[in-house]
């Protein structure tokens, strides 16, 4: 019975035990790419690295004029719509100040006509009370003209 478990226990690890023929798996890939290849692939990693490496610097640096060029560009289009923007601006003040030049000039004109009506008015006061003045005036004249003669004949 001895001789059954250690022929199974054997037979068992042989079968179900694979650590003897993974380390011997993983000494032949270390060695393969260790010591056959002499760090190849280790040398062609930082090749690769150094080569990105350069590349991202180059297209940093085209990137970073590309970016400025368009920022510049941009301002240049945004200074343009500005100036656009304020002479649309200007534009539109001169017109308000056109229309309300034309309100206060019909305004003006307005009082203008009402000071004329104003002053005729005026005028006309003037004119009665100048009338009447001379008018009374004459009639005091003629009564004292009239007094006068009485004085002279009597």
């Amino acid at each position: 019975m001895e001789k059954i478990v250690k022929d199974v226990g054997d037979i068992q690890s042989r079968l179900l035990d694979h650590r003897p023929v993974i380390s011997a798996e993983a000494r032949y890939f270390v060695r393969e790419f260790e010591e056959k290849r002499g760090f190849r692939e280790s040398r062609l990693l930082e090749n690769l690295n150094k080569m990105v490496q350069e590349s991202n610097e180059q297209m940093v640096l085209a990137v970073s004029e590309e970016r400025s060029q368009q920022l510049s560009d941009i301002i240049k289009r945004l200074e343009a719509a500005n100036h656009m923007a304020e002479r649309i601006q200007q534009r539109e003040l001169e017109a308000q100040q056109g229309v309300q030049l034309q309100a206060n000039m019909e305004k003006l004109k307005e009082d203008w006509t009402e000071f004329l009506k104003e002053q005729q008015r005026l005028k006309e006061e003037v004119d009665e009370e100048h009338a009447k003045a001379v008018g009374e005036l004459s009639t005091r004249f003629n009564e004292k003209k009239k007094e006068l003669a009485q004085f002279s004949f009597s």
